[in-house]
């Protein structure tokens, strides 16, 4: 496909509504992602009609390690893309092509080299979050079917972020709700239909990150010019403003997945029934929070266009808006769960160990999960506001120190539903000096206290 000359826009979230700009852009990006999270969420249905326990919890396990895996997709999305909507918030279309090229280059580099060392270690790194048996057997087979494809999953989710530095929520979402469609169609026919099992869910996993990509990169060369041809000059020099974001970001996203080998390690004591109850919850949270998810990468162009503008009080008010979309949400969902918990758990065939977890998590961890909702947006305000580092060391805080005390108590004190509440705990304090520090850095930028970063 031939590229075209861009066409000069100018950059979209300078001015208008912003709350209008906040729920477009989280919708629409949570719209793509509630089609993977949904077909995720179908996938491990149509796993548990097997009927085989070990296969359910099999499949929590890696996707354990597959959750660290993504994250490191989306920490490079956040980079390519905050860097991407500075340069537009500047009027250089040239400039953000050029530094695209770069990141999603270096993306690919860095993908290759954990897909490997994934494939090849997953039988130890299995060991390490306390899978065994035929669990662990069933874990493996579907990581090196999966882990591969590790390289197609960060360009497309980096082109993804690519487009909605565009403001171009509506094809962002398209390729990802062409990833989800894919492997909705293939998975009950590789599952059942050609009876691979365990292996063909896998495979579905897989097919869905080539369409997302494709759908991804399509728009990119046909609206925004392309990539710029890869210059090894230019790589070096963009080089360290690259990593000056994308190292913190991919660092403050793996957090998550360490918190959640922290979690696995102490539920798996507890046996496979409780292993599989949190698979569906781990599962159902994204699903249930798509949109809550999104607002990392939505609400980040936003500020980013207006941060690299100048326009200190429109950011602080970004913030804001995002703040008390994300409250409104979290309500609304919280009433959704409680209603519902207790038919998911029969549908999966779950115990009563397995079903009180799931109700646990719908009464307790639902609205809680307020304050992850406030870390995003900290987590999105520090990387286009120049300081990355920050978000990393909040989320490994949180993910480390807020996690392992608090469920090594919730064990002692309440089995496996305690290690639930005792993650969701830690995140609240967190959450609350994250932004505080969000907005004492916009007002020290509005007050020339401190210089605008590149």
């Amino acid at each position: 496909m031939k590229t075209s000359v861009p066409i000069k826009r100018p950059a979209k979230f300078l001015e208008g509504n912003l709350m209008r700009h906040v729920a477009i852009m989280a919708f629409s990006a949570s719209a793509g992602l509630l089609s993977m999270f949904a077909v995720d969420f179908i996938d491990l249905y149509f796993i548990s009609l097997l009927g085989d326990v070990a296969i359910t919890a099999g499949v929590g396990f890696a996707g354990t390690l597959i959750f660290f895996n993504m994250s490191v997709s989306i920490g490079l999305m956040i980079a390519v893309s905050a860097l991407t909507a500075r340069r537009l918030g500047r009027d250089d279309e040239e400039g953000a092509r050029r530094i695209a090229t770069s990141a999603v280059a270096l993306g690919l580099m860095v993908s290759i080299v954990i897909a490997v060392l994934f494939w090849i270690f997953a039988p130890q790194l299995l060991d390490m979050i306390g899978a065994t048996g035929d669990a662990k057997a069933h874990a493996t087979r579907y990581l090196r079917i999966v882990v591969p494809s590790l390289p197609v999953a960060v360009f497309a989710m980096s082109s993804s972020g690519i487009l909605r530095a565009h403001g171009d929520a509506r094809r962002a979402m398209n390729a990802t709700l062409a990833g989800g469609i894919v492997n909705a169609i293939l998975d009950p026919i590789l599952i059942f239909g050609l009876s691979f099992g365990l292996e063909g869910a896998a495979m579905a996993s897989v097919a869905a990150r080539f369409a997302m990509a494709w759908f991804a990169i399509a728009p990119i060369l046909k609206h925004y010019g392309g990539f710029a041809p890869f210059e090894r000059d230019k790589f070096r020099e963009h080089l360290q403003p690259i990593l000056k974001i994308a190292v913190p970001a991919v660092l403050t996203n793996i957090a998550t997945p360490i918190g959640n080998l922290i979690v696995t390690r102490f539920i798996a004591p507890y046996g496979d029934s409780a292993i599989a109850a949190y698979a569906v919850i781990g599962r159902l949270t994204p699903l249930a929070f798509c949109v809550v998810y999104a607002l990392s990468g939505a609400v980040g162009p936003i500020i980013g266009q207006n941060f690299g503008a100048e326009n200190y009080a429109r950011v602080r008010e970004t913030v804001i808006k995002a703040l008390i979309f994300t409250a409104a949400y979290s309500l609304f969902i919280w009433g959704v769960l409680l209603v519902s918990a207790g038919f998911i758990g029969e549908q999966f065939g779950l115990d009563q160990t397995g079903q009180n977890l799931v109700s646990v998590f719908a009464i307790v961890i639902t609205p809680l999960f307020f304050f992850n909702g406030v870390l995003f947006i900290g987590n999105a305000s520090f990387n286009n506001l120049g300081r990355p580092t920050w978000s990393t060391w909040l989320n490994w805080g949180k993910n480390t120190i807020g996690v392992a005390p608090f469920v090594m108590i919730g064990s002692a004190v309440g089995d496996a539903s305690g290690v639930l509440v005792g993650q969701a705990i830690g995140g609240i304090i967190f959450a609350g000096i994250g932004i505080l520090l969000v907005f004492r850095l916009i007002e020290r930028y509005r007050t020339g206290k401190i210089v605008h970063a590149d």
